[in-house]
């Protein structure tokens, strides 16, 4: 993969009254790190949330921009992969900032995926009631996802995500160099996300990505304009639904089933990791969407030969060791989307025209993946 670095960065507001805030998309922001975030919250001291790996690669880099803008930064390093997302995580990194005393006016900065946001993100929304939190993404999946929006939270042994906070950013800072670092697989999982915004309802936009998405991999132009083409669906949705009460459900296309096989595979990353989790789900979600008629098994297959094409996994048979439908059922039954009980599931009446389908009936999902397993 290459970069161009004369590609000028493009700014997507969030917009949310007096809890607004940009996310930065662009070549070389990492260096300018310590620049942005001055500017925003001038005089603040910081904790960097980051995992081992990230530690070697990028740490450095963040650690001089902040120097060089004045702001004293304490490093929080933790293990790599999922399960850092848990309460034994939440403790140590909870304490570190603490035993720094940074305090409430201070900055807690997520450097890393999905799994870094989300844990540095509750982290920041509960620590003396609240600090300010900045992300700055590092896989392509927080990029276009996770580090927009505010959610944030850790894992149980009931399920995905299930304790944490609504707790928005002051800052997103998405460096597409940084993505050059990525193995093939980690690209490919978070370009399942980019996918979803397509599939969910703008069909012109997944119809671009069949045709652009090798460029998309390589780097560039298409890169960049496929980050910010995401990052703009994604905060629309935002703006207009928060808190999840309302259409911003769609963002979790593909989510249902995907949460049950994340939870089933044990948050083992060699086994799964979150964007081929959700690849699998929104395969799921066109099948099972067909199954009830509600759109043609071509438009199903279409789905699947494309992120097929981009190297995700498509089928359930594509990972060893799962559970009976049974007990994928029980841990479908604890997603957050369930209301007193029923199911919901963001189905679809055709490409890139999904909607929130309320009262699914069991026994049917059940069946469909009775069916998908064998």
């Amino acid at each position: 993969m290459t970069s161009a670095r004369h590609i000028a960065t493009e700014t997507v507001h969030v917009s949310l009254g007096d809890r607004s805030y940009d996310i930065l998309i662009g070549s070389g922001l990492l260096a300018r790190a310590g620049e942005e975030i001055a500017m925003r919250l001038p005089g603040i001291r910081a904790a960097v949330v980051t995992d081992e790996n990230l530690a070697q690669l990028h740490l450095p880099s963040l650690l001089k921009a902040l120097e060089a803008a004045g702001i004293t930064a304490t490093p929080v390093v933790v293990a790599a992969g999922e399960k850092s997302k848990g309460f034994a995580t939440l403790e140590t990194v909870t304490n570190e900032i603490l035993k720094a005393r940074l305090e409430r006016g201070d900055a807690v900065i997520a450097l890393g995926g999905g799994v870094i946001g989300d844990l540095a993100g509750f982290v920041a929304g509960i620590v003396r009631r609240g600090m300010n939190f900045i992300q700055i993404p590092t896989s392509l999946l927080a990029q276009v996802d996770s580090s927009v929006g505010g959610k944030t939270g850790i894992n149980t042994g009931y399920g995905k995500n299930l304790v944490g906070v609504f707790n928005q950013p002051q800052l997103v800072l998405a460096d597409t160099d940084i993505l050059d670092t990525l193995s093939k697989r980690e690209f490919a999982a978070g370009y399942a996300e980019v996918a979803k915004y397509g599939l969910i309802d703008q069909p012109e936009f997944f119809e671009w990505l069949e045709n652009n998405w090798q460029d998309v991999f390589a780097g560039g132009t298409a890169r960049q304009q496929a980050i910010a083409t995401s990052c703009r669906a994604k905060a629309a949705v935002v703006a207009r639904d928060e808190r999840e009460t309302g259409d911003r459900a769609l963002l979790n296309l593909g989510h249902t089933f995907g949460h049950a096989l994340e939870t089933a595979t044990n948050y083992d990353s060699s086994r799964l990791v979150h964007g081929e989790a959700v690849a699998i789900g929104m395969v799921l979600a066109h099948q099972f969407s067909a199954r009830l008629g509600l759109i043609s098994e071509d438009t199903a297959a279409r789905v699947e030969a494309h992120l097929k094409a981009a190297g995700l996994p498509v089928s359930m048979k594509e990972i060893a060791g799962l559970p009976s439908a049974d007990v994928l059922m029980s841990y479908i039954a604890q997603d957050k989307k369930v209301s007193r009980g029923s199911l919901t599931f963001i189905l679809t009446r055709g490409l890139g025209q999904s909607f929130i389908a309320k009262d699914v009936s069991a026994a049917d999902v059940q069946a469909f993946l009775q069916e998908k397993l064998v």
